[in-house]
């Protein structure tokens, strides 16, 4: 009889609690908390699938990988906001240490090693195919009901390019008025150019791409992003955007990192054609921003049921809202909720709120590590008993 998913963490926890837990409490005594959902997490996530073997190779033999990336799954699992603190803890925590894999603290490497390889983590995205292979694993014979989508800020400590608008002005700054030189003609309209509407949008190509095409196309560099929260006030951040498919029971199904100027509604569709080749849902939840007619057109194709949040209209005290959800879209709509218990999670508990690398490649890496972790915490408790209770 093949076993649910529900029965198979069941089984899982039941392992950990009678076999492997009493075996390393012998070992390396009587292990704390986080210690347990470390082994739990290392236990359940394939890293030694994707992490690449250095034997064989000519010249002097590197670190072994497999150990360090252990050890940046257990930074999101400690909560070591840095690279440093986690070091610290390897060599003074002989449980951390052994269930990292080294034996002894001088077999620890140099804090250069570490960011050596955490380089080629970000480089070959190490997190993200781990990610990937465990949704794949654990939801395959599921159908999910609810997929929530929405992006959460993530602020970085870095410079970002500047834009060649930016170049252009800052030239003509410099250069100061040219006499007899005009500027391109513009069509006006009460003192104010009239935008030109787009003859081809993203939203439109995008329809008819490839997903690496989608991803590639996305701005990701470093830029200033801004929300409007519920009270009507604007919030700025220097940084990126996390964008996020999120499954019923709080389990992160796809993860994609835009620059923070990027509007949610241009990463809708990249996301449901990632999430639909990882899962089978039947419904996706989504806010305001995300009522776009090729976003619902896209969902709908896919065999998809979208609900979206009615835009409101008009100004502060006149606000009107286009349209209504059905009471049957409004009950499912609240489920919509456990996103923003995700990326709060994320943030508070492993590391999404202390990024210190630079680059997008290397905070997507960063922040795939915590999402790897938070997603076996919110595997295990699906389980009946958990196993670090």
């Amino acid at each position: 009889m093949k076993l649910t998913l529900r029965q198979q963490i069941t089984q899982f926890a039941h392992v950990l609690q009678k076999e492997l837990f009493p075996s390393l409490n012998e070992e390396l005594g009587k292990l704390t908390g986080p210690a347990k959902r470390l082994v739990a997490t290392l236990e359940m996530v394939p890293l030694a699938r994707f992490v690449p073997c250095s034997r064989g190779w000519m010249g002097r033999p590197a670190k072994d990988r497999l150990a360090i990336a252990s050890a940046f799954v257990a930074k999101a699992v400690y909560g070591f906001s840095t690279t440093r603190q986690l070091l610290d803890a390897l060599h003074n925590d002989s449980q951390l240490r052994r269930i990292c894999g080294w034996r002894e603290a001088r077999q620890v490497p140099h804090e250069a090693t570490f960011s050596r390889a955490f380089e080629e983590f970000a480089r070959m995205e190490l997190p993200q195919f781990v990610h990937e292979a465990l949704v794949r694993q654990t939801q395959q014979d599921r159908l999910i009901g609810h997929i929530a989508r929405d992006s959460t800020a993530i602020e970085a400590r870095e410079h970002f390019p500047e834009t060649r608008a930016q170049k252009v002005a800052r030239t003509a700054r410099k250069r100061g008025p040219q006499p007899g030189r005009r500027g391109p003609h513009k069509r006006w309209k009460g003192g104010k150019p009239i935008p030109q509407r787009p003859q081809d949008t993203r939203l439109q190509r995008q329809r008819a791409m490839s997903l690496p095409k989608m991803l590639a196309e996305l701005p990701k560099n470093c830029s200033i992003g801004v929300k409007t929260s519920s009270q009507g006030h604007r919030q700025y951040w220097r940084g990126y955007k996390l964008h996020l498919d999120v499954a019923d029971g709080q389990i992160p199904v796809s993860a994609i990192l835009t620059g923070a100027s990027l509007h949610d509604s241009q990463v809708a569709i990249p996301l449901q054609t990632m999430s639909s080749q990882r899962v089978s849902y039947c419904y996706e939840l989504m806010d305001a921003a995300y009522d776009a007619r090729h976003i619902l057109e896209h969902s709908r194709s896919m065999g998809h049921v979208p609900i979206v949040d009615p835009p409101q209209r008009g100004g502060p005290g006149r606000r009107t809202v286009s349209r209504e959800l059905t009471w049957a879209e409004a009950d499912r709509y609240k489920e919509r909720t456990m996103i923003e218990r995700v990326n709060a999670r994320l943030k508070d508990e492993f590391g999404g709120r202390f990024v210190r690398v630079r680059g997008a490649a290397k905070v997507m890496t960063h922040l795939m590590f915590g999402v790897l972790a938070l997603t076996v915490d919110q595997l295990l408790k699906l389980g009946t008993a958990g196993p670090c209770a």
